[in-house]
């Protein structure tokens, strides 16, 4: 009887394990990217969003300061966002877009490329794909998924694809002709 009852306490040992092991994965699927990582303070450098009297921060749509001149794409990296501003400094349309697992260095680029309609470096089937930038082997450029979705890459893959909505590649795709100048800021 000794070994019976050792063989089921072993038993229920493997089974509580298995069971924390389980359980234990599934919260570190499901834990906050932003967990442990360093929380930003508000200072008063430039790269602060400026604040209004009230002490609330400027509109996030707002066209970034020191963004260039003239008719151009700007992409806000810590934003995640693009602005298409014409000659006169005008912003025509603005949106969010979901980066990719490559970017490019803050600074001047300009429209290299474009494609009606391929199949992404992921797999996916894009649309409107507007392409400015390389960085070390991999193409950087907006595009639209034909599903409309716009799911956050597999940091696995070396992917370009900065993907917007739909009705913001076609935006894009109008507004950001060959030689357009595309400013990434951070």
């Amino acid at each position: 009887m000794a070994r019976s009852s050792s063989g089921f306490v072993a038993g229920l040992t493997a089974a509580a394990l298995a069971a924390v092991g389980f359980l234990a994965y599934q919260a570190s699927a499901n834990v906050p990217d932003t967990l442990g990582k360093p929380v930003a303070k508000d200072s008063a450098s430039a790269s602060q969003s400026p604040k209004s009297p009230k002490g609330e921060k400027a509109d996030a749509k707002a066209l970034p300061a020191d963004s260039g001149e003239g008719e151009r794409v700007v992409y806000a990296l810590g934003g995640d966002r693009v602005w298409l501003v014409d000659a006169d400094g005008k912003v025509l349309h603005t949106h969010q877009v979901t980066p990719s697992t490559v970017d490019p260095l803050p600074g001047e680029y300009a429209v290299t490329s474009r494609s009606g309609s391929i199949t992404g470096s992921d797999g996916v089937p894009i649309e409107n794909v507007v392409r400015f930038a390389t960085v070390e082997g991999v193409t950087v450029g907006f595009s639209a998924a034909v599903d409309g979705s716009t799911p956050k890459p597999d940091p696995e893959q070396r992917t370009g694809g900065v993907r917007q909505a739909r009705a913001d590649g076609r935006q894009m795709w109008k507004f950001a002709t060959i030689n357009m100048p595309v400013i990434v800021v951070p």
